[in-house]
């Protein structure tokens, strides 16, 4: 439970309380919400069954909470990793190790990712703190649960333990992931029209049927109409 709070951003120990207190709040909540707006009737089998999916209802409120948490954050570390990929081989071609480049890019994406920033940040304090480099990617891998960000570690491991050119792994793995998110956005623009039919159909037209046909239909209302009465 503490460590999917940890997923969504909640690192302090304190937050796992407030969850926990959260999920017995929450339900209580919505029943006194629901036995507010019933006063005036008596508790009848579906009031007490209304009650009941309320509580049911309240306990995974949290969970559904920190669920739209975690996937937020999760967006935003991956938007924002192909810049701290740029940064990183930057960092590395000027002469810096990977702790200071770490530390590094993890000051410079401050303004624009912070999540990503706190977990540069956080793994490089692990790292000093006295904490094997494997291991310190390991939990920075576990915080976040990106398979993009297990990519980044594993290349970084590799590198470290074999000696190979950390910026030539690096712009390779940024131009492998900046092709990924371009076919991820051609994905969702193929998708797109699939997603408009239901908006066309409800919305736009229903507007278009009544700019076309509304005049025709008011003219036979007012001349038609009085015609085929009179004649009946």
């Amino acid at each position: 439970m503490q460590m999917t709070l940890v997923k969504a951003g909640f690192h302090s120990d304190q937050a796992i309380y407030n969850y926990l207190a959260a999920k017995i709040i929450c339900p209580l909540i919505y029943v006194a919400i629901f036995i507010f707006t019933k006063m005036v009737y008596n508790f009848q089998t579906e009031v007490i069954i209304s009650i009941l999916v309320l509580l049911v209802l309240g306990f995974f409120t949290p969970n559904l909470w920190v669920f739209l948490m975690t996937k937020t954050r999760q967006e935003k570390i991956l938007k924002g990793l192909p810049d701290a990929l740029d940064l990183m081989v930057v960092c590395v071609e000027s002469g810096l190790g990977i702790d200071m480049t770490l530390k590094r890019v993890g000051d410079e994406m401050l303004p624009l990712c912070k999540d990503l920033s706190d977990e540069f940040t956080l793994t490089t304090l692990e790292v000093r703190a006295g904490m094997s480099r494997e291991a310190a990617f390991k939990n920075m891998n576990t915080r976040i649960g990106l398979s993009e960000m297990n990519s980044l570690t594993a290349v970084l491991t590799q590198t470290s333990r074999f000696g190979t050119s950390l910026a030539k792994a690096l712009r390779i793995h940024a131009d492998s992931m900046r092709i990924k998110r371009r076919q991820l956005a051609e994905a969702v623009a193929a998708k797109s029209t699939v997603k408009m039919v239901f908006p066309l159909v409800l919305f736009i037209f229903p507007s278009i049927f009544v700019v076309l046909i509304g005049p025709g239909a008011l003219k036979i209302i007012k001349y038609l109409l009085p015609v085929l009465g009179g004649g009946g």
